[in-house]
Parts: C-alpha cells; sequence; structure tokens
C-alpha cells in the first residue's frame, strides 16, 4: 500500500515527517517578532476545538457559521467527522464511528456533508485492533497516511443520517471538494493504480479523469469560477510535494511551485480568487528541522492561462501551521496548528486582513 510522510488531505501532529519519538527542533523565533510579523496579516486569533486529543483539517459551511472538521475521538485509532458552529465548543459525529475517515466538505445548500469513509472494511475490527495495538506500542515511528482500498466517497445528513454512497470501485476515492455552484466533486483516487485526480457530478455519476501523470496527485479545489484545480503533487520527487493547477477541462496544467528544497502542499483558494493560501516547510536541512508555515500566492493569468506571483510569508509561530481555508466570505483565515497548549494538533481561525487594511 503506498504512503505518503505527510497526510494526503489529513492534519498533521508534532510527530509531522519527523517521527513519533522524535522531536522536531526548529530553530527558535522570537515571540514578539513572530506576533508583530503575523499581527500584518491576521488578528484575533483564537482556538475553535477543544476536548477532543487531535483535530483538524476544518472547512466553513456556506453561510460561515460552522465547521466541519476530523478529529480522533477519546478511546478510538481513527479520525472521525465532526460539525461544530463556530459560537459553541460542542462537537457534534456525523461519520458512523468506524473506520477511518477523512477529507470532509459541506454541500453547497450547508444541509449535507460531503467525506471519505473506510467503515465498509469486511476486516474492520481486525483493522482496528491492530491501530490500537500499534498505538499501545508508541504508534508509528513516521507519521504515514495509508491510501485504504476501501476508503469511498459519502454524503450524510448534519444529524448523521440518510448516508449515500457516491464512489463503489475498488481503491482509494477521497480528498473529494464541490464546485461553487454544487454542481460537481473533484477528488482524488487511485482506481488505476495511481493517485490521480477525477470529477464527478454531484451524484456521483459521469466520473471523468483529470489528470494521469506517475506520482501522488491530490487535495483538489475548484476555482471560484471553477474554470480551474489546485492540488499538490510528488510528481518530480516522491513525498516532495509541489503545487499544480488544471483547467477543468483537463487541457491545461501549470505548476506553481517549483522548490523541492521545500515541501508545498494544501492549497486553497480566496474567494476573489486572486491569490491562494498553502503551507510549506523547508526541507533543506531534513524533514526533522522542518517546520510547516502558512503562504499566500498572488495568482494573474496570461491569455487565460493561470499563472503565480508574490509570495508573502502569513505565518511565524514555532508551531506547525498546515491545512489553511478562507470562510466564504473572505474575511476568517482558519488552519490547523500546535499551537496549543499541550501542543496537539487542533483548530484555529483569526480575522483575515488583506483587503480590510494596508499590509
Amino acid at each position: 500500500m503506498r504512503t505518503l510522510p505527510l497526510s494526503a488531505c489529513l492534519l498533521l501532529t508534532l510527530s509531522l515527517a519527523a517521527g513519533a519519538d522524535e522531536k522536531p527542533s526548529p530553530e527558535k523565533s522570537d515571540d514578539s517578532d513572530a506576533a508583530a510579523q503575523e499581527a500584518k496579516h491576521i488578528s484575533n486569533l483564537r482556538q475553535v476545538t477543544v476536548g477532543l486529543p487531535r483535530a483538524g483539517e476544518g472547512y466553513f459551511s456556506p453561510d460561515g457559521k460552522s465547521v466541519v472538521y476530523q478529529a480522533y475521538p477519546v478511546g478510538y485509532p481513527f479520525y472521525q467527522i465532526y460539525t461544530q458552529p463556530l459560537d459553541s465548543k460542542t462537537p457534534v459525529r456525523v461519520s458512523t464511528g468506524r473506520g477511518r475517515t477523512t477529507c470532509s466538505y459541506f454541500t453547497i445548500d450547508g444541509k449535507q456533508i460531503l467525506f471519505a469513509s473506510s467503515h465498509t472494511d469486511p476486516n474492520i475490527a481486525e483493522t482496528e485492533l491492530a491501530a490500537r495495538k500499534l498505538a499501545a506500542e508508541g504508534g508509528r515511528r513516521r507519521y504515514m497516511w495509508d491510501f485504504d482500498k476501501h476508503m469511498d466517497i459519502y454524503r450524510v445528513n448534519l444529524d448523521g443520517t440518510g448516508m449515500t454512497k457516491l464512489t463503489d470501485t475498488p481503491g482509494y476515492d477521497a480528498e473529494g471538494s464541490y464546485s461553487s455552484d454544487g454542481k460537481q466533486i473533484v477528488f482524488t483516487s487511485d482506481r488505476d493504480g495511481d493517485p490521480d485526480l477525477y470529477i464527478m457530478d454531484a451524484d456521483g455519476k459521469n466520473v471523468r479523469q483529470l489528470t494521469n501523470v506517475d506520482g501522488y496527485d491530490g487535495g483538489p479545489f475548484f476555482s471560484p469560477d471553477n474554470k480551474w484545480v489546485i492540488f499538490r503533487s510528488d510528481r518530480q520527487e516522491e513525498h516532495m510535494l509541489q503545487l499544480f493547477a488544471i483547467s477543468a477541462d483537463g487541457k491545461t496544467e501549470v505548476q506553481l511551485t517549483n522548490n523541492l528544497k521545500q515541501v508545498n502542499w494544501c492549497p486553497y483558494f480566496h474567494p476573489s480568487g486572486d491569490y491562494l493560501v498553502w503551507s510549506g516547510a523547508d526541507y533543506s536541512r531534513g524533514p526533522r528541522d522542518a517546520k510547516f508555515q502558512l503562504w499566500t500566492l498572488d495568482l494573474k493569468k496570461k491569455d487565460g492561462i493561470l499563472e503565480g506571483g508574490k509570495v508573502t510569508q502569513v505565518t511565524f509561530d514555532d508551531s506547525h501551521d498546515v491545512l489553511p481555508v478562507f470562510s466564504p466570505d473572505g474575511t476568517k483565515l482558519m488552519w490547523t496548528s500546535t499551537r496549543s497548549e499541550d501542543e496537539s494538533s487542533q483548530l484555529w481561525i483569526a480575522d483575515w486582513l488583506r483587503g480590510t487594511k494596508k499590509n
């Protein structure tokens, strides 16, 4: 089974790319200086998730009032999917409570949740037992996410009822998200033996392949105008993820980052379409010293082709900052961070100052 040292779609923890038995040792920055640098871009920083061992990879509801995310339940070895109003600290589980889950996303009307799950694994009891045993022994020496062959994409009501299976092809199907009109879903599948991007109708029909290059292509999102899909890929060098964009018709592809000394992943469009945010880390001294921080990349089009422009660093903290997303109105930034007191991965949110304050 192919694995990545970075999560295929899941949040990272302090063991990120270093090892559960190793402590990352990035150079420490001055706290006051880091805060001052971040204050140019974000304000009113606060923690969203509490009470769960690890939580993250959150996405906003269409009205911006709730979030959906994945988290480890107390005593269970795999992530489950939860919803939570932003004015509440009480999570509500919408997944089955069994198997691996990942990559949740609200439907365009905000009434249902899209997510991937392996709960139909016919050997789920054995899979859970093996995971519990591994955890009891101290966990993996490196954080890896399996491309579980039982992973399929589902749609479910906010209370966990009415589950509908949208994919039913042997192999890993996950990392799905909707187009802005809710008519299409872009996702990652290794149904042809290699993780590539696919697009299907919102009901799971009319599946077509978007990328077909050796290496992992994943974490796809439509542009606000639905003309482009951004994603991450390690096609140049295994595990060294870089950012790409491909036209929704699959005819034109562009590479947005090209620095194999830095891992760049989890890109997400600002609703204006003028720039994207992502997480990157310098791997020039090896993964043990890598610290993931948030960055933005300005976008422009030349002869209708998407191009990358100015790069700006957003976060400077000594924690790992990953999986950033914007609120639907573009005024909030939410991401997964190890800034919590116990250094566990949790969701954090801040006011986004670009467009409201000159940086």
